[in-house]
C-alpha cells in the first residue's frame, strides 16, 4: 500500500512540476484520486502529515523574532483581518441562502460562522512552502506574512481550548523553568558539531517540545513553533533548518495526501467548493487594505496579502471538531476539503507572477501607501562604490572579502535579513538592507555609478526577477551569478545575465589555484 501511494505521489508531483506548478498541487490530486479509486489512507499518512506539520512548525520558529509579532501590521493586522473576515463572509453566506442553494440554505447563523471562521485561516504549509519555493522567507513580505500566520496559530489554540474543552493543566506554569535552561540546550547544540546529530538534534527538541506541551494539554503544534523560537538565536539556529528541509518536505506530502483522502466529492459539493473559493479576492482586499492603513508599503501589502489568500488546513480540523460535536454535517467537511485545495493551487498559480504583474500595475497600489512609511520601509540608498554584491550568504561573503582585497572600499553587499545586515555592519562590512527583488529599490538606486553587479543567490528564481528587474531600468552594467547545474546556467543566461558562475566548477578552480601557491616550483613530470 505504501508503495502505491508513494509512487503515485512522486508522479503526480513530477507531472504538475513539468507543467511549472508546486508538485505539492500534485500530491493534493494524488490524495483524490487514489480516493476516488477505491485506495484508503493508512495510519502511515496521517503520522507522515503530523510529522510534516510539528517540523514544519520548528523551523519556522527557528527563523522568528518574538518582536516582530507584537509590530501593529502583525498584531492589529492578524485581529482587524479575523473580525472583518468574520462579518463580511457571514453577510455573504446569508445572502447566498436567500437563494435557495443546496447545502447552504440549511445553514444557521452559528453553523455559518462556523464555516467563516475556518476559512478565516491561511495555510501555513502552503504560504511557507510558496516562499521557500521563490526564496522569500526573510524577505520584508516574507516575515510579515510568517507572523500573521503565527498570530492566526494563536487563535487556532484558543478555539481548540474552547471547543474541544481542552483546558491547559493548571501545572503549564512549569515550563517556565525551561528560560533558565537555555544555555544547557545551546551547548548541547554547539556539541552536536556539524553531521548527523545536527538533524537528529532537530527531530529530538521538535517533537520533544511537542510531547512536553500535550502533556500540559496544550497544543503539542504550539510547543514546536515555541521550541523553534526559543531557539532561534543560536548559531546553528540555520544549520538545523537547512539540515531538517529534505526531512519536512517529504513528511509533508502524508499531509498535501491526506486532505484528498478526506472523503469523495459530489458535483454539488465541488460546486460549493468552487463558489467558496471566489471569496478569495475578498481575503486579499481585507489583507491589502488593512496593511497599507497599517503604514506597510504597497508592494510588501501586495506580496503578503496575496501569499495569505488561501484557506487552511486548521479549516479542516476545525470542521472534524464540528462534526464530531453535530454542530457541522460531514457533507460540509468534504466541501472545506475541495476549498481548501482550490484555494492552494490559486494561490501558487498567481503567486507565480506576482512580481511581474505588480511591476506593470504599482501606480495602482501604491496610490494607497500612506505617506509615513514604518522604519522597515525606508529606503537608505548605499554608498556609491561601484561594486554590490546582492545576498551576502556564504558566497556572497567570499565574493566580498576577495573584492574587497583587491580594490578596497569599491564593493557593498545588499541582504533582505535586517539582523544579518546589522551583524555585517557590527563587523565592518558595507552592508545594507533592501529586496532585490521591489521595483522601487531599483529605480530609487542611481545605477550610474554601479558598474557590475553580482547576484550571490541560491535560487535560480529568484536570480531571474532580480535580473529582470534591473534590465527595465535600463541598467547599463554587467551582471554576474551564479548556478549550481548546467540547466540552471542556461536559464539564467537566457535572462541576459553577462557571466554565469557554476558554483561546484568555481569552487573546485578556486580551491586549486590557492593550493598551488602555496608552493612556488613545482615540477610536474608529464605521463
Amino acid at each position: 500500500m505504501e508503495f502505491i501511494w508513494i509512487g503515485f505521489a512522486f508522479i503526480c508531483g513530477l507531472l504538475t512540476k513539468l507543467i511549472a506548478l508546486p508538485p505539492s498541487i500534485g500530491y493534493l490530486a494524488a490524495g483524490f484520486i487514489l480516493n476516488a479509486l477505491g485506495y484508503q489512507a493508512d495510519s502511515m499518512v496521517s503520522v507522515l502529515a503530523d510529522v510534516g506539520i510539528t517540523l514544519m512548525l520548528f523551523t519556522i520558529g527557528l527563523k522568528l523574532n518574538i518582536k516582530d509579532l507584537i509590530k501593529p501590521e502583525v498584531s492589529v493586522g492578524s485581529v482587524s483581518h479575523s473580525l472583518l473576515w468574520l462579518i463580511t463572509g457571514v453577510a455573504l453566506l446569508k445572502i447566498v441562502a436567500m437563494l435557495s442553494v443546496v447545502f447552504v440554505s440549511e445553514l444557521s447563523l452559528a453553523t455559518s460562522a462556523l464555516i467563516v471562521f475556518a476559512l478565516s485561516f491561511s495555510s501555513t504549509v502552503c504560504v511557507v512552502k510558496l516562499l521557500e519555493d521563490h526564496g522569500e522567507m526573510r524577505t520584508r513580505h516574507g516575515k510579515l506574512g510568517i507572523g500573521i500566520l503565527v498570530m492566526q496559530d494563536i487563535f487556532a489554540v484558543i478555539f481548540l481550548v474552547v471547543a474541544t474543552g481542552k483546558i491547559p493543566s493548571p501545572w503549564v506554569a512549569l515550563l517556565l523553568l525551561l528560560i533558565p535552561l537555555k544555555p544547557y540546550i545551546h551547548k548541547a547544540i554547539d556539541k552536536a558539531g556539524h553531521g548527523e546529530l545536527i538533524p537528529l538534534m532537530g527531530f529530538f527538541l521538535a517533537f520533544g517540545a511537542y510531547e512536553l506541551f500535550e502533556l500540559f494539554h496544550v497544543k503539542g503544534d504550539l510547543g514546536a513553533l515555541l521550541a523553534g523560537m526559543y531557539l532561534a538565536t543560536h548559531t546553528k539556529a540555520s544549520e538545523i533548518t537547512k539540515s531538517l528541509l529534505s526531512f519536512k518536505d517529504i513528511f509533508l506530502i502524508g499531509f498535501f495526501l491526506s486532505i484528498g483522502f478526506t472523503a469523495l466529492p459530489t458535483l454539488e459539493m465541488l460546486a460549493i467548493a468552487t463558489g467558496l473559493t471566489l471569496l478569495l479576492p475578498i481575503k486579499f482586499l481585507l489583507f491589502f487594505f488593512i496593511l497599507v492603513k497599517l503604514n506597510v508599503r504597497g508592494r510588501t501589502a501586495f506580496l503578503s496579502a496575496l501569499a495569505l489568500s488561501n484557506f487552511s488546513e486548521f479549516g479542516l480540523i476545525v470542521a472534524a471538531i464540528s462534526t464530531k460535536s453535530g454542530w457541522l454535517s460531514s457533507e460540509w467537511l468534504v466541501i472545506l476539503s475541495l476549498a481548501v485545495s482550490l484555494s492552494f493551487i490559486m494561490t501558487n498559480v498567481l503567486y507565480n507572477y506576482a512580481h511581474d504583474f505588480f511591476a506593470v500595475n504599482k501606480e495602482k497600489f501604491k496610490r494607497f501607501e500612506s505617506n509615513k512609511p514604518l522604519h522597515e520601509d525606508k529606503f537608505v540608498q548605499p554608498c556609491e562604490a561601484p561594486i554590490a554584491i546582492i545576498g551576502m550568504g556564504r558566497v556572497g561573503m567570499g565574493a566580498y572579502n576577495a573584492l574587497n582585497a583587491q580594490v578596497g572600499k569599491q564593493v557593498w553587499g545588499l541582504d533582505a535579513d535586517k539582523d544579518k545586515v546589522k551583524w555585517l555592519n557590527e563587523n565592518g562590512i558595507q552592508a545594507y538592507l533592501g529586496d532585490a527583488e521591489d521595483a522601487d529599490f531599483w529605480e530609487k538606486l542611481d545605477l550610474n555609478t554601479i558598474e557590475l553587479i553580482l547576484l550571490a543567490l541560491p535560487s535560480v528564481q529568484d536570480i531571474m526577477n532580480i535580473t529582470g528587474q534591473i534590465k527595465r531600468t535600463n541598467y547599463s552594467g554587467k551582471i554576474a551569478a551564479i548556478a549550481r547545474y548546467d540547466d540552471e546556467r542556461v536559464a539564467i543566461e537566457s535572462y541576459g545575465v553577462d557571466k554565469v558562475f557554476n558554483f561546484y566548477t568555481e569552487a573546485g578552480v578556486g580551491f586549486a589555484e590557492e593550493s598551488m601557491s602555496l608552493v612556488n616550483n613545482i615540477n610536474i613530470k608529464k605521463l
